[in-house]
């Protein structure tokens, strides 16, 4: 998988419609999660947008957010999706590392804290993150608040 990191500005229309619609597909058609998706958050001047393409066709996407957006001591990655075309690949563990590679590289003395679908604890557990509360609900979905801490 290839993969290219932007700024919001840095998009192109073309590259924000396609990670907008793959969000949409998974967060809201397959999962049925009625939700705002797109919030201001994507537009923070800092927010990193994480693009990973399969044969020139985005198939994986996340987004890093400095620490003070979503959590006051910690950076954040968000809206982790891969396409169902490339589920039980390895997509999911190749971007999740990207990610924390470009969250390291940035801060690398602030852990990532995210919040993480239930069923999903193990998939980010592989990666040094570690349940650091009970489930609760978010979008009607359970979720737990997960971190991964900052390397020493």
């Amino acid at each position: 998988m290839d993969f290219e990191a932007k700024k919001f500005k840095e998009l192109s229309l073309d590259q924000l419609y396609e990670l907008l619609q793959l969000r949409s597909q998974v967060f809201v058609v397959e999962q049925t999660c009625y939700y705002q998706d797109i919030d201001d958050k994507d537009r923070d001047p800092q927010a990193l947008h994480v693009l990973g393409y399969h044969k020139g066709i985005l198939v994986a996407y996340l987004r890093i957010l400095p620490q003070g957006i979503s959590y006051p001591d910690h950076q954040s990655i968000g809206r982790v999706v891969t396409s169902d075309v490339m589920r039980g690949r390895g997509a999911g563990h190749q971007l999740l590392a990207h990610g924390i590679e470009l969250c390291v590289a940035q801060n690398p003395s602030i852990g990532i804290k995210i919040s993480a679908q239930e069923h999903l604890q193990k998939y980010y557990g592989h990666h040094r993150f570690v349940t650091v509360s009970e489930v609760y609900l978010e979008d009607d979905i359970n979720h737990v608040a997960m971190i991964r801490l900052a390397d020493d």
